[in-house]
């Protein structure tokens, strides 16, 4: 498991002593990924919330981090914002998201993958608005481009759009009926995307001198025979830490989740994986560490 060098980075030092009894959050998302927010606004609200540290880890892009610390120094608003990005990786057929926290944004070897996932990104919406074109929507790909402004494109981005035009119900609907992942239902506009590795994405975030986090492993569609292997194939790529808490978990999940960290020596973050505001989830919503659990900060000293 590789560990951050203070020697290396010596400005990424935090005091981790900093982060008792704070309400943490290092999961968020701005407007520059798939979230509803600008980063301003994700920080107001985050101190309406009394958020004492939070991480913006929007998806393949490091574009709101220098907005939101500037927002912070300029309103001299209390809070800590950890630099952190969320690169979308593929493994065994599924998407598999990595989160790196307190990363040196400007690295190289960071910068050179993000416009590696950015082109892919791009071009993935491209084919996908194809295909929806074909299913009679022939301005989708433009509206989605339009609505994700200079932001990373999403599916989620397709999705809003097919849900505001009043082709579904839902944006849920559009998933299932169209942009989804294929499956008894044949969704006819998925494409697959052509994402870095696993081991690629913890070895960029290591070389920014961050922490490497499997996003949100509950959420994914695994057995518990395929968890395990996803698990044990993200320790030997050296990664840092799982996503062990989020707000809509029940217990019996945390400390299952817990466990694998116990069982693989893995650190223990936890994050609202906040995209906009809704009565199920918010920003630091029910995010405790379980006791017993290595904080993922305890690594940034």
């Amino acid at each position: 498991m590789a560990l951050l060098s203070t020697t290396d980075f010596p400005h990424l030092i935090v005091e981790t002593e900093g982060f008792a009894h704070k309400r943490i959050d290092l999961h968020s998302h701005t407007h520059c990924s798939d979230g509803s927010l600008s980063p301003q606004s994700l920080i107001d609200r985050a101190a309406n919330f009394q958020i004492d540290v939070l991480a913006i880890t929007d998806h393949d892009t490091v574009a709101g981090l220098d907005i939101a610390q500037k927002h912070i120094d300029d309103k001299k608003i209390p809070l800590r914002l950890i630099s952190g990005i969320e690169i979308s990786t593929a493994w065994q057929g599924f998407e598999i998201h990595i989160v790196g926290l307190n990363i040196d944004k400007n690295n190289v070897d960071l910068q050179n993958l993000i416009t590696w996932q950015q082109a892919a990104r791009e071009q993935r919406a491209i084919s996908m608005g194809d295909k929806l074109a074909k299913c009679g929507f022939t301005t989708i790909y433009d509206d989605a481009k339009e609505l994700a402004g200079e932001g990373s494109i999403t599916r989620a981005h397709f999705a809003k759009v097919l849900h505001q035009q009043g082709h579904v119900s839902t944006m849920q609907q559009a998933f299932d009926k169209y942009i989804g992942k294929k499956g008894s239902k044949g969704q006819r506009a998925y494409v697959k995307p052509n994402w870095c590795s696993i081991e690629e994405a913890v070895q960029a975030i290591h070389q920014a001198g961050g922490s490497a986090v499997m996003a949100h492993p509950i959420r994914y569609d695994l057995s518990a025979k395929w968890l395990r292997r996803l698990i044990v194939d993200f320790s030997e790529a050296a990664g840092d830490g799982l996503e062990i808490v989020l707000p809509q978990m029940n217990l019996e999940q945390r400390k299952k989740m817990l466990a694998y960290c116990q069982e693989y020596d893995l650190y223990a973050s936890m994050g609202s994986d906040f995209h906009h505001p809704n009565k199920w989830s918010d920003i630091g919503r029910n995010l405790t560490m379980p006791v017993g659990a290595k904080p993922i900060w305890a690594q940034w000293q």
